[in-house]
């Protein structure tokens, strides 16, 4: 199996966690920290399918790769995003997305707040997570794992 493939069946595999977790789980549990858990699944699922779709244009030698992530980013944003589909507005809720989950990541406190997650940084700058949100930065993974397989076909 391709490194491409793999990553798409770890995308599609924590979407599906994600999904769960979101409409299943939380709204039995009403744990929110089942509302990190689906953050993190999402990001994982965003980036596997990036991955893929940057090492299946390199196989078929449309893009180079580098060693830096943050340059493989640019590469995906400036030659493979228009492949695969994605529009502007795409482009920037993906980067909000992950900047989000980026600042969960560094985050040193992160607290509840009636129905959400606050996330503090270093700065003391708050963001905000809620189910809702979640929902729309799901069906956003969806839409990129979609476009994504209607490119790269499985064998």
């Amino acid at each position: 199996m391709e490194k491409y493939e793999e990553n798409l069946a770890k995308a599609i595999n924590e979407l599906k966690i994600a999904d769960h977790m979101i409409y299943i789980t939380y709204p039995i549990v009403k744990d929110k920290r089942l509302l990190l858990k689906a953050l993190s699944s999402i990001y994982e699922s965003i980036t596997s399918t990036i991955n893929a779709i940057l090492q299946y244009d390199y196989i078929w030698k449309r893009i180079k790769l580098y060693a830096n992530p943050k340059d493989n980013f640019n590469v995906f944003i400036e030659k493979c995003a228009k492949r695969y589909n994605l529009t502007e507005n795409d482009i920037k809720q993906l980067i909000e997305f992950l900047e989000l989950a980026e600042a969960h990541k560094k985050s040193p406190m992160e607290f509840l707040r009636r129905d959400k997650i606050i996330i503090m940084s270093d700065n003391l700058k708050t963001t905000s997570i809620d189910s809702e949100k979640l929902k729309l930065y799901l069906n956003f993974g969806k839409k990129i794992l979609e476009n994504t397989r209607k490119v790269i076909k499985p064998p």
